[in-house]
């Protein structure tokens, strides 16, 4: 088939949009993508890619429009969002007739999948959404809205709008059903779930040799919903002596918790390493102690799959879950995870439970955890399934 697939973020920008998109190739698709010119993280356009509105990479030719770039304030954001919805529609309308079916993938936001549903409608073509992200819900998790606010309203309405024009739903994971079908009343859409793909690392640093006897790593959005105040403050309380929690990662919150491992004087239990590619940042999950999930149990999004969650497991260690719903549930059919409530006094107590342990049975726990991932997880089966349901709706 000839598929579009459109996404408001792609590489140099790190989701696993890459690598579906390679991995479709890879299974005799013909892939073209839709996406911005990259500057999530950067706070500006990327200068080598100001003037390139076309190139071809790994077998998947892509298409750059321009945009307004991300920066640290929310107005920036919203022009950020509202500028790829407007260019990305224009330039459907160039592309011409010719594709096979559409794949939207939506992270955030959901008006990104606008330009795909148009060049669908317009030529007469399934248009499959692969959603990774819930809106307007997401909105009012984060704090940016307020449930029953006239931005909400809007938010609602034009969340539903497109996603009832979209012919399948695949979702990312079980609980978003729920959502489509009791908060935006959505029914006949399929939903089959397909487990997010992990980044795939594009070459690997050195195992971080550490300096301390016990190490917990963080990395991932540095956010509200991930209770990173939890976790530092939770630092204060573990008994475990030479234990210290490394973060990385950027966000929100990243200022504010900078702030207060200087000002408390913490940095002898938490270190923030920076915001790192993921070549980088898995240097620290080799020799780790434990790799921690977390996500605030609120709403729909608190019910669902972290995508650390899964990346993490790839790498045979033990995880630390503050976590429930589907998180928790695919995590437990692993076995390698111990899980927490989310209040400080709880993590700690659980970190010191899973330190405790002897090395054999955290070399297990870590076992476990890299054998389900390469029997359920790894981005080929994954992208296989996708695949298939590329291949029903088309039918």
């Amino acid at each position: 088939m000839r598929i579009l697939l459109v996404s408001q973020f792609y590489y140099p920008e790190r989701f696993s949009v890459q690598d579906i998109a390679e991995q479709l190739v890879k299974l005799g698709h013909q892939v073209e993508v839709l996406t911005g010119k990259p500057n999530y993280g950067y706070h500006k356009i990327l200068p080598e890619y100001r003037n390139v509105s076309y190139q071809e990479l790994n077998g998947v030719s892509i298409h750059r429009v321009k945009l307004y770039p991300r920066k640290t304030t929310r107005l920036s954001v919203i022009r950020n969002y509202l500028s790829f919805h407007r260019n990305a529609k224009r330039k459907v309308n160039k592309l011409g007739k010719g594709f096979d079916i559409v794949l939207t993938i939506s992270l955030s936001p959901v008006i990104s999948i606008a330009p795909g549903i148009k060049y669908a409608r317009k030529f007469k073509v399934p248009c499959v959404l692969y959603c990774q992200d819930l809106w307007p819900e997401s909105t009012v998790v984060t704090g940016a809205v307020r449930k029953n606010s006239l931005m909400y309203k809007i938010l609602y309405k034009w969340s539903t709008s497109l996603y009832k024009k979209c012919d399948k739903i695949i979702i990312s994971s079980p609980s978003f059903k729920d959502y489509f079908v009791n908060e935006l009343h959505i029914t006949d859409k399929g939903f089959p779930t397909v487990y997010q793909p992990i980044i795939i690392s594009k070459g690997s640093a050195a195992p971080i040799v550490y300096k301390h006897k016990h190490n917990i790593v963080y990395a991932g959005n540095i956010g509200t919903i991930q209770l990173i105040d939890q976790l530092v403050s939770a630092m204060k309380e573990v008994k475990t002596e030479d234990t210290k929690l490394y973060l990385m990662g950027m966000g929100s919150q990243l200022e504010k918790i900078k702030a207060r491992i200087k000002n408390e004087h913490l940095e002898d239990r938490v270190e923030y390493v920076g915001a790192l590619p993921i070549e980088k940042a898995e240097a620290y999950y080799f020799n780790a102690d434990a790799l921690v999930v977390s996500l605030k149990n609120e709403g729909t999004v608190g019910k669902t799959i972290p995508n650390k969650a899964i990346q993490y497991m790839k790498y045979g260690r033990p995880l630390l879950g503050v976590v429930k719903g589907d998180a928790k549930d695919l995590l437990s059919k692993a076995n390698g995870t111990v899980f927490s409530d989310e209040n400080p006094s709880d993590i700690a107590a659980k970190i010191d439970y899973l330190l405790s342990k002897s090395d054999k049975e955290k070399g297990q726990m870590g076992l476990n955890n890299k054998s389900y991932f390469e029997e359920h997880l790894t981005s080929k089966k994954l992208v296989e399934q996708i695949n298939q349901e590329l291949m029903e709706c088309k039918k």
